[in-house]
């Protein structure tokens, strides 16, 4: 037989039989996690807010709702940049505390 035909057949097998790559696609990596946002949510339906940072798209806020529901909040709502101001202030004041 010839050596490279063997060497084809050894690749293809390996291939056939390696587990799966739990890695997603490029395409799922870089997309935005909020592609559209809310304008009104009062405050006492949140229950937590995280902050999402990424480097292809813009500041994202999301609430996770006591209905445990999760929706993108818009970054521009005045209680929310007050929020922001506040917990940064806080943080600032903790430091030089320290």
């Amino acid at each position: 037989m010839d050596v490279k035909f063997l060497a084809v057949v050894a690749a293809l097998i390996v291939v056939m039989y390696a587990p799966p790559s739990q890695a997603k696609p490029f395409s799922l990596v870089e997309r935005c996690y909020c592609r559209s946002t809310v304008n009104t949510l009062p405050r006492g339906f949140i229950r937590e807010l995280k902050f999402i940072h990424t480097p292809n798209c813009p500041f994202q806020v999301i609430a996770k709702l006591k209905s445990n529901k999760e929706v993108c909040v818009n970054p521009e709502l005045k209680w929310l940049q007050q929020y922001m101001k506040n917990a940064i202030n806080k943080m600032k004041k903790s430091k030089q505390a320290n």
